[in-house]
């Protein structure tokens, strides 16, 4: 019993071990995830404001060359212009191939189809530059011509800015969605915690609380009891012991009245009856006598199978009459501490017991066996002899007070016999035990330190 509720508790332990574990696994990640996300709006952030700028930057770099073109008309300039733009339409590629909102894609692509329009109307008015020759100060319609595409260009790349900053709220909406989850896995986790801690208290209450509470309460009535008992028995004892001169008297004095009847009369019959019922009356007060007082044990060292080995010799002539069988199995060698009388009685006791709860056809089997038994002095090294019957076995109510005085379900029973039994086998440092099923026998056994020499 014991080590199923230590393997529940174990269980149980391990399970809310596990739950904590996962907690701080979660929190662990979620810390984790939240300065991922840190990182990365600080760095969409950075890009944001980076991407605007520096698209600035090189569309006043590409203005600035046109422009000193304009002035110098160098051949020199212009290809510094050219250079400047496909750096400027390169970086518009390298953004339109990199991974982005559809904002930013919608927005890259009306970059480069505006860029193209840029760089196409450039190469028009450089041909028109060229088409008035090198002395012709005529000026160049530079501003007309390019001067929509290069503020639409600008306005574009501050669209891109804004564009990029989407990101930012698809990555908080996908952070909170992250959140979420992640406080309802810890919701969940210490729910699950939670409810395993109940479980656990549950189970530390119901099978082991609850059963020491429930076994407090009776051994504290079975001490009163036993108080009461104990004071009742003082006092019945020593009113036995002046019962039994009295019935000596009675017994001497009618056994000479005996004597003076003839074996025919009436009368001779009514003093066999009376001396019956004073013989029964006398065993009665003896018996407990015996329970009351027991004799302290003159204990000797002798083959545990002896015991039973004398007891079957005893007991197997006369049930054979019934057709009772008296089986003795073979053990191997043991030995034990006894009072050989005292044991013999507790033996011829259970004996009894088993043939009248047979009746008839049925079969008794002794048997001595080895077993490691925590006894009330604390020794382990065990010697069970047992009396195992095929009798009609012992209901449930009378197992509940097998071993109480004065209990008994015969009907000329005194109720003292399997107490005395228990008072002998617990004087010499045993127990006494059994085992039972309604219609399929009974077994008791006699459980005594093994002698090891």
């Amino acid at each position: 019993m014991y080590s199923a509720i230590k393997l529940r508790l174990a269980i149980l332990g391990l399970a809310v071990g596990l739950m904590g574990t996962l907690i701080v696994l979660v929190t662990l990640n979620s810390q984790r995830q939240g300065a991922e996300l840190r990182a990365k709006l600080n760095q969409v952030d950075a890009e944001s404001f980076g991407l605007a700028e520096h698209f600035k930057d090189m569309l006043r770099e590409v203005s600035d060359r046109l422009t000193r073109y304009r002035n110098t008309r160098e051949p020199a300039a212009w290809q510094e212009f050219l250079k400047a733009s496909r750096e400027l339409d390169s970086w518009i590629q390298e953004q339109t191939a990199k991974p982005a909102t559809p904002r930013e894609k919608e927005v890259l692509k009306q970059m480069a189809l505006t860029y193209a329009d840029f760089a196409r109307a450039a190469s028009e008015w450089q041909g028109k530059i060229q088409a008035l020759g090198p002395n012709d100060s005529r000026p160049a319609d530079l501003a007309d011509t390019l001067g929509p595409a290069r503020r639409r260009l600008f306005d574009l790349g501050q669209e891109l800015s804004q564009a990029h900053l989407e990101l930012k709220k698809q990555l908080l909406a996908e952070a909170h969605q992250t959140l979420t989850q992640l406080r309802l896995s810890v919701l969940g986790a210490l729910a699950l915690l939670f409810l395993f801690g109940i479980a656990l208290a549950v189970l530390v209450y119901r099978d082991m609380i609850a059963p020491l509470r429930s076994k407090l309460t009776k051994t504290q009535a079975l001490v009163e009891r036993n108080e009461k008992l104990a004071a009742l028995g003082l006092l019945a004892a020593g009113l036995a012991h002046e019962i039994r001169n009295p019935l000596t008297a009675i017994k001497a004095a009618l056994f000479t009245q005996q004597k003076k009847l003839p074996p025919t009369t009436p009368e001779y019959s009514d003093v066999k009856i009376v001396e019956r019922e004073i013989l029964r009356l006398e065993r009665i007060v003896n018996d407990f006598l015996k329970f009351a007082r027991p004799a302290d044990p003159e204990p000797m060292i002798i083959a545990a199978d002896l015991l039973l080995l004398e007891t079957q010799h005893l007991f197997a002539p006369q049930l054979a009459r019934n057709n009772i069988q008296v089986n003795l199995e073979p053990a191997a060698p043991m030995r034990v501490k006894v009072d050989t009388a005292q044991m013999k009685q507790v033996l011829i006791n259970l004996v009894q017991n088993a043939a009248d709860s047979i009746g008839r056809d049925g079969t008794i089997t002794l048997r001595a066996r080895q077993a490691r038994k925590t006894l009330p002095n604390g020794g382990k090294n065990t010697v069970i002899l047992e009396v195992r019957d095929t009798g009609r076995g012992i209901s449930t109510e009378a197992q509940e007070r097998l071993f109480d005085p004065f209990f008994t379900t015969k009907e000329n029973g005194t109720g003292l016999g399997l107490s005395i039994a228990a008072r002998i086998v617990q004087k010499h440092g045993g127990v006494l035990e059994y085992q039972t099923r309604v219609n399929q026998g009974a077994t008791f056994g006699i459980v005594l330190p093994q002698v090891i020499e």
